[in-house]
């Protein structure tokens, strides 16, 4: 579970402070410029167990979008755009089949799911903070939100720091479907049954980097350690595995300029 996690940004400013002055733009100016991210990452198997897994990572982010007169964002890869901003949430859950872990013996399976939602972000020169909703449009159907608050650091001019907390939180529907065992599935495995509730479910921080080899391309990096907390932390599923849950991630990151 978890071997391919997808996110996406899309930045869409609703009411920017600031912007960071724009170097000079030579030539045609682009319609479209986005970043796509490539790597791999070490991540638990599915939410709550102790084992880790290799698996591919990827996103996909927008800088800049024009369309008729409308224009969003910005195509100099050096500007930064400060403020409030629309964006974009993608997440891909891979599915949970108790045939791969001994330990789920007796649970049903749990279908991949995938999430699509929006949220706000707020950008300063040194903090970034986001809050994402989304819903489970395949899979579990569920709604869950995420939050986090970042302190940037740039050291230099290529390379960029940044390190905060994060809150995740689902509705009842989704800690059933991860963290819940029926009676039936208590009966199989011999766990014992619980109905959790949803809410807060985790809590964590990230600490990430990006160093920029030139205007295209990007190393891009991530530690995450988060815990289950609320009714996540007293799972059944949980208890005979980790409630502390790490991700490791690298990647290179391309940036594409569209023209149409």
């Amino acid at each position: 579970m978890l071997r391919i996690c997808l996110a996406s940004l899309l930045a869409l400013p609703v009411a920017a402070a600031a912007q960071e002055a724009p170097r000079p733009v030579t030539g045609a100016q682009p319609d479209l410029v986005f970043t796509l991210r490539g790597g791999a990452a070490v991540s638990p198997s599915y939410f709550g167990s102790s084992g880790y897994e290799l698996g591919p990572d990827a996103s996909f982010s927008v800088q800049y979008l024009r369309l008729g007169g409308f224009e969003f964002g910005s195509p100099d890869p050096d500007a930064r755009r400060l403020g409030f901003g629309l964006r974009g949430s993608f997440r891909y859950i891979s599915a949970r089949n108790p045939l791969n872990y001994p330990e789920l013996a007796g649970l049903e399976p749990v279908d991949r799911s995938v999430e699509v939602g929006l949220g706000v972000g707020y950008r300063t020169e040194f903090l970034e903070a986001f809050l994402d909703a989304r819903y489970g449009v395949i899979g579990h159907e569920s709604w869950v939100a995420e939050a986090g608050v970042d302190a940037v650091f740039q050291p230099e001019p290529r390379l960029r720091l940044r390190a905060g907390p994060r809150i995740f939180l689902g509705d009842d529907d989704y800690a059933r479907t991860y963290f819940g065992v029926t009676p039936a599935e208590s009966a199989a495995s011999g766990l014992a049954a619980y109905d959790p509730s949803g809410g807060a479910l985790s809590a964590g921080i990230e600490i990430g980097a990006t160093y920029r080899l030139d205007d295209n391309w990007a190393i891009d990096g991530a530690v995450t350690w988060s815990r289950f907390i609320g009714d996540a932390e007293a799972s059944p599923i949980v208890a005979q595995g980790s409630r502390d849950q790490w991700k490791i991630r690298l990647g290179v990151t391309r940036r594409f300029s569209i023209d149409w």
